[in-house]
Protein backbone atom coordinates (compact mmCIF):
# COMPACT_ATOMS: atom_id res chain seq x y z
CA UNK A 1 0.00 0.00 0.00
CA UNK A 2 1.36 3.46 -0.94
CA UNK A 3 1.23 6.40 1.98
CA UNK A 4 -1.12 7.17 4.49
CA UNK A 5 -2.06 10.57 5.38
CA UNK A 6 -5.59 9.58 7.35
CA UNK A 7 -3.19 7.48 10.16
CA UNK A 8 -6.05 7.48 12.65
CA UNK A 9 -8.30 6.17 10.27
CA UNK A 10 -6.33 3.97 8.80
CA UNK A 11 -5.81 2.70 12.49
CA UNK A 12 -9.17 2.37 13.48
CA UNK A 13 -10.23 0.69 10.00
CA UNK A 14 -7.35 -2.01 9.89
CA UNK A 15 -8.07 -2.33 13.80
CA UNK A 16 -11.46 -3.42 15.51
CA UNK A 17 -13.76 -1.43 13.05
CA UNK A 18 -12.47 -2.25 10.15
CA UNK A 19 -12.89 -6.41 11.42
CA UNK A 20 -16.53 -5.58 12.91
CA UNK A 21 -17.62 -4.20 9.28
CA UNK A 22 -16.20 -7.18 7.35
CA UNK A 23 -17.65 -9.70 9.64
CA UNK A 24 -20.63 -8.09 9.87
CA UNK A 25 -21.03 -7.49 6.01
CA UNK A 26 -24.67 -8.62 4.97
CA UNK A 27 -25.99 -6.59 8.40
CA UNK A 28 -24.36 -3.72 7.01
CA UNK A 29 -25.52 -4.07 3.84
CA UNK A 30 -28.69 -4.00 4.81
CA UNK A 31 -28.59 -0.81 6.80
CA UNK A 32 -27.12 0.77 3.60
CA UNK A 33 -28.64 -0.83 0.73
CA UNK A 34 -31.33 1.87 0.28
CA UNK A 35 -29.31 4.21 -1.03
CA UNK A 36 -27.94 2.11 -3.35
CA UNK A 37 -30.19 2.69 -6.37
CA UNK A 38 -30.40 6.52 -5.98
CA UNK A 39 -26.91 6.69 -6.06
CA UNK A 40 -26.20 4.46 -9.45
CA UNK A 41 -29.39 5.94 -10.74
CA UNK A 42 -28.08 9.36 -9.87
CA UNK A 43 -24.30 8.85 -11.69
CA UNK A 44 -25.72 6.93 -14.57
CA UNK A 45 -23.46 4.68 -14.97
CA UNK A 46 -22.78 3.27 -19.18
CA UNK A 47 -21.21 0.36 -20.64
CA UNK A 48 -18.01 0.54 -20.51
CA UNK A 49 -17.55 3.31 -17.85
CA UNK A 50 -14.43 2.77 -15.82
CA UNK A 51 -16.03 4.15 -12.22
CA UNK A 52 -13.67 4.97 -9.03
CA UNK A 53 -15.79 4.01 -5.76
CA UNK A 54 -13.76 5.21 -2.78
CA UNK A 55 -14.02 4.39 0.25
CA UNK A 56 -15.43 1.05 -0.99
CA UNK A 57 -15.55 -1.36 2.00
CA UNK A 58 -16.79 -4.79 1.66
CA UNK A 59 -17.48 -4.21 -2.18
CA UNK A 60 -21.20 -3.71 -2.67
CA UNK A 61 -21.52 -0.51 -4.85
CA UNK A 62 -18.50 -2.17 -6.36
CA UNK A 63 -20.28 -4.63 -7.51
CA UNK A 64 -23.25 -3.20 -8.79
CA UNK A 65 -21.43 -0.83 -10.71
CA UNK A 66 -19.00 -3.47 -12.24
CA UNK A 67 -22.93 -4.76 -13.60
CA UNK A 68 -23.63 -1.87 -14.84
CA UNK A 69 -20.34 -0.89 -16.72
CA UNK A 70 -20.17 -4.11 -18.29
CA UNK A 71 -17.31 -4.57 -20.20
CA UNK A 72 -15.99 -1.66 -18.21
CA UNK A 73 -13.97 -1.88 -15.82
CA UNK A 74 -14.41 -0.27 -11.61
CA UNK A 75 -12.27 -0.04 -8.91
CA UNK A 76 -12.67 -0.04 -5.06
CA UNK A 77 -10.49 1.96 -2.77
CA UNK A 78 -10.39 1.95 0.50
CA UNK A 79 -8.06 2.31 4.11
CA UNK A 80 -9.66 -0.89 4.91
CA UNK A 81 -7.34 -4.57 4.67
CA UNK A 82 -10.22 -6.54 6.52
CA UNK A 83 -13.01 -4.87 4.82
CA UNK A 84 -11.46 -5.50 1.24
CA UNK A 85 -10.65 -9.27 1.64
CA UNK A 86 -14.19 -9.44 2.23
CA UNK A 87 -14.85 -7.71 -0.91
CA UNK A 88 -12.34 -9.98 -3.01
CA UNK A 89 -13.45 -12.73 -1.53
CA UNK A 90 -17.19 -11.57 -2.52
CA UNK A 91 -16.31 -10.86 -5.80
CA UNK A 92 -14.68 -13.93 -7.07
CA UNK A 93 -17.20 -15.87 -5.66
CA UNK A 94 -19.91 -13.42 -8.06
CA UNK A 95 -17.78 -14.02 -10.67
CA UNK A 96 -17.06 -10.42 -11.39
CA UNK A 97 -13.96 -10.30 -13.74
CA UNK A 98 -14.32 -6.45 -13.95
CA UNK A 99 -13.56 -5.58 -10.35
CA UNK A 100 -10.36 -4.77 -8.85
CA UNK A 101 -9.51 -3.33 -5.32
CA UNK A 102 -6.88 -1.55 -3.81
CA UNK A 103 -5.91 -0.57 -0.21
CA UNK A 104 -4.73 2.68 0.13
CA UNK A 105 -5.84 6.45 1.09
CA UNK A 106 -7.56 8.37 -1.03
CA UNK A 107 -6.05 11.65 -0.07
CA UNK A 108 -2.78 10.97 -1.56
CA UNK A 109 -3.06 7.65 -3.63
CA UNK A 110 -1.56 7.92 -6.85
CA UNK A 111 -4.13 7.80 -9.15
CA UNK A 112 -3.04 7.78 -13.03
CA UNK A 113 -4.57 10.93 -14.37
CA UNK A 114 -7.92 11.18 -16.13
CA UNK A 115 -8.74 6.77 -15.90
CA UNK A 116 -12.09 7.43 -14.39
CA UNK A 117 -15.48 8.11 -16.33
CA UNK A 118 -17.42 7.85 -12.47
CA UNK A 119 -16.62 8.01 -9.17
CA UNK A 120 -19.07 6.86 -6.50
CA UNK A 121 -19.00 6.36 -2.74
CA UNK A 122 -21.90 5.21 -0.25
CA UNK A 123 -20.90 6.75 3.06
CA UNK A 124 -17.06 6.92 2.09
CA UNK A 125 -15.84 10.24 1.49
CA UNK A 126 -16.27 11.45 5.31
CA UNK A 127 -13.18 10.57 6.95
CA UNK A 128 -10.43 12.46 5.12
CA UNK A 129 -7.95 14.53 7.62
CA UNK A 130 -8.31 17.29 4.62
CA UNK A 131 -11.14 16.91 2.40
CA UNK A 132 -10.21 19.64 -0.19
CA UNK A 133 -6.73 17.56 -0.97
CA UNK A 134 -8.58 14.35 -0.95
CA UNK A 135 -11.25 15.82 -3.78
CA UNK A 136 -8.61 17.44 -5.55
CA UNK A 137 -6.96 14.37 -5.82
CA UNK A 138 -9.86 12.23 -6.90
CA UNK A 139 -10.48 15.00 -9.34
CA UNK A 140 -7.34 14.09 -11.35
CA UNK A 141 -8.50 10.54 -11.53
CA UNK A 142 -11.75 12.25 -13.24
CA UNK A 143 -10.90 12.45 -17.07
CA UNK A 144 -12.50 16.10 -18.21
CA UNK A 145 -16.50 15.95 -17.61
CA UNK A 146 -16.14 13.05 -15.44
CA UNK A 147 -18.76 12.58 -13.11
CA UNK A 148 -19.13 12.09 -9.65
CA UNK A 149 -21.55 11.23 -7.10
CA UNK A 150 -21.66 10.47 -3.40
CA UNK A 151 -23.37 9.35 -0.44
CA UNK A 152 -22.55 11.22 2.72
CA UNK A 153 -24.52 11.67 6.39
CA UNK A 154 -26.72 14.39 6.87
CA UNK A 155 -27.62 15.58 10.38
CA UNK A 156 -29.32 14.01 13.26
CA UNK A 157 -32.91 14.61 12.97
CA UNK A 158 -33.43 12.33 10.60
CA UNK A 159 -31.58 9.67 11.83
CA UNK A 160 -33.54 7.13 14.25
CA UNK A 161 -30.24 5.10 14.93
CA UNK A 162 -29.26 8.60 16.17
CA UNK A 163 -31.68 9.33 18.21
CA UNK A 164 -32.15 6.03 19.62
CA UNK A 165 -28.08 6.79 20.37
CA UNK A 166 -29.09 9.91 21.70
CA UNK A 167 -31.65 8.43 24.11
CA UNK A 168 -29.16 7.25 26.44
CA UNK A 169 -27.77 10.39 27.32
CA UNK A 170 -27.91 10.30 30.52
CA UNK A 171 -26.26 7.20 30.82
CA UNK A 172 -23.21 7.16 28.40
CA UNK A 173 -20.87 10.26 27.39
CA UNK A 174 -22.69 11.40 24.48
CA UNK A 175 -21.62 14.68 23.84
CA UNK A 176 -19.43 15.21 21.11
CA UNK A 177 -20.51 11.68 18.89
CA UNK A 178 -20.93 12.49 15.77
CA UNK A 179 -19.84 16.04 15.60
CA UNK A 180 -19.35 18.31 12.18
CA UNK A 181 -16.49 18.99 11.30
CA UNK A 182 -13.33 16.45 12.40
CA UNK A 183 -13.16 13.64 9.72
CA UNK A 184 -16.14 11.08 11.06
CA UNK A 185 -19.23 10.27 9.55
CA UNK A 186 -20.87 13.23 10.21
CA UNK A 187 -18.25 15.31 8.53
CA UNK A 188 -20.21 16.85 5.26
CA UNK A 189 -23.52 17.32 7.26
CA UNK A 190 -23.65 21.31 6.11
CA UNK A 191 -24.36 21.52 2.40
CA UNK A 192 -22.43 24.90 2.53
CA UNK A 193 -19.20 23.00 3.68
CA UNK A 194 -20.08 19.83 1.11
CA UNK A 195 -20.11 22.82 -2.12
CA UNK A 196 -17.18 24.92 -0.22
CA UNK A 197 -14.81 21.50 0.07
CA UNK A 198 -15.71 20.48 -3.52
CA UNK A 199 -15.36 24.00 -5.12
CA UNK A 200 -12.22 24.51 -3.39
CA UNK A 201 -11.24 20.94 -5.05
CA UNK A 202 -11.80 21.98 -8.72
CA UNK A 203 -15.38 20.50 -9.05
CA UNK A 204 -18.69 22.32 -10.73
CA UNK A 205 -22.46 21.82 -11.02
CA UNK A 206 -22.11 21.01 -7.16
CA UNK A 207 -25.89 20.18 -6.12
CA UNK A 208 -26.92 18.07 -2.58
CA UNK A 209 -30.28 17.01 -2.46
CA UNK A 210 -31.97 15.01 0.55
CA UNK A 211 -32.55 11.36 0.74
CA UNK A 212 -33.88 8.66 3.12
CA UNK A 213 -33.70 5.41 3.29
CA UNK A 214 -34.81 2.50 5.66
CA UNK A 215 -32.49 0.05 6.89
CA UNK A 216 -32.79 -3.50 8.72
CA UNK A 217 -30.96 -2.82 11.83
CA UNK A 218 -31.33 -6.62 13.59
CA UNK A 219 -34.28 -9.31 14.31
CA UNK A 220 -35.53 -7.69 17.05
CA UNK A 221 -34.79 -4.81 19.76
CA UNK A 222 -32.61 -7.08 21.57
CA UNK A 223 -30.65 -7.95 18.58
CA UNK A 224 -30.24 -4.52 16.95
CA UNK A 225 -28.88 -2.87 20.22
CA UNK A 226 -26.16 -5.57 20.92
CA UNK A 227 -25.27 -4.46 17.03
CA UNK A 228 -25.00 -0.86 17.61
CA UNK A 229 -23.36 -1.21 20.59
CA UNK A 230 -20.92 -3.55 19.38
CA UNK A 231 -19.98 -1.24 16.51
CA UNK A 232 -16.84 1.11 17.00
CA UNK A 233 -19.06 4.14 17.75
CA UNK A 234 -21.09 2.02 20.70
CA UNK A 235 -17.75 0.48 21.60
CA UNK A 236 -16.21 4.08 22.15
CA UNK A 237 -19.33 5.21 24.31
CA UNK A 238 -19.56 2.17 26.54
CA UNK A 239 -15.76 1.77 27.26
CA UNK A 240 -16.07 4.69 29.29
CA UNK A 241 -18.77 3.28 32.02
CA UNK A 242 -18.40 0.56 34.14
CA UNK A 243 -20.00 -3.00 33.13
CA UNK A 244 -23.07 -2.31 35.42
CA UNK A 245 -23.95 1.11 33.20
CA UNK A 246 -23.24 -0.64 29.83
CA UNK A 247 -26.00 -2.98 30.87
CA UNK A 248 -28.37 -0.13 32.13
CA UNK A 249 -27.59 1.23 28.11
CA UNK A 250 -27.69 -1.80 26.75
CA UNK A 251 -31.72 -2.60 28.58
CA UNK A 252 -32.24 1.07 27.11
CA UNK A 253 -31.71 0.89 23.87
CA UNK A 254 -33.61 -2.64 23.39
CA UNK A 255 -36.20 -0.52 25.15
CA UNK A 256 -36.31 2.41 22.53
CA UNK A 257 -35.62 0.01 19.50
CA UNK A 258 -38.73 -2.26 20.84
CA UNK A 259 -40.72 0.49 18.88
CA UNK A 260 -39.33 0.39 15.61
CA UNK A 261 -39.99 -3.74 15.51
CA UNK A 262 -42.17 -5.31 12.57
CA UNK A 263 -42.53 -7.91 10.96
CA UNK A 264 -39.29 -10.08 12.30
CA UNK A 265 -37.15 -6.52 12.01
CA UNK A 266 -35.72 -3.51 13.68
CA UNK A 267 -36.13 -1.41 10.91
CA UNK A 268 -34.70 2.08 11.15
CA UNK A 269 -35.02 5.76 8.94
CA UNK A 270 -31.53 6.95 8.10
CA UNK A 271 -31.30 10.76 6.02
CA UNK A 272 -28.16 11.52 4.17
CA UNK A 273 -26.71 13.81 1.04
CA UNK A 274 -26.53 12.75 -2.11
CA UNK A 275 -24.06 14.58 -3.62
CA UNK A 276 -23.28 15.36 -6.79
CA UNK A 277 -20.55 17.41 -9.44
CA UNK A 278 -18.43 17.38 -12.31
CA UNK A 279 -14.76 17.65 -13.16
CA UNK A 280 -14.55 21.02 -15.87
CA UNK A 281 -14.34 19.19 -19.20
Amino acid sequence: MQHIVNTDQAQAWNGYEGTYWARNQDRWDAVNTGFNEPLLTTVAIKERDRVLDIGCGAGQTTRLAARRSGSGQVLGLDLSAPMLARARETAQREDLGNVTFEHGDAQVHAFEPGTFDVMISRFGVMFFADPAVAFTNIGRALRPGGRMAFICGAGPEGNEWLQAIAALSDILPIGGFGAPGSPGMFSLVDPDRIHEVLSAAGFENVSAAHVEAQGTWGQDADDAAAFLLDSGPGRHLTSQVAPEVQDRARHRLTDVLRAHEENGAVRLRSSAWLVTAHRPK
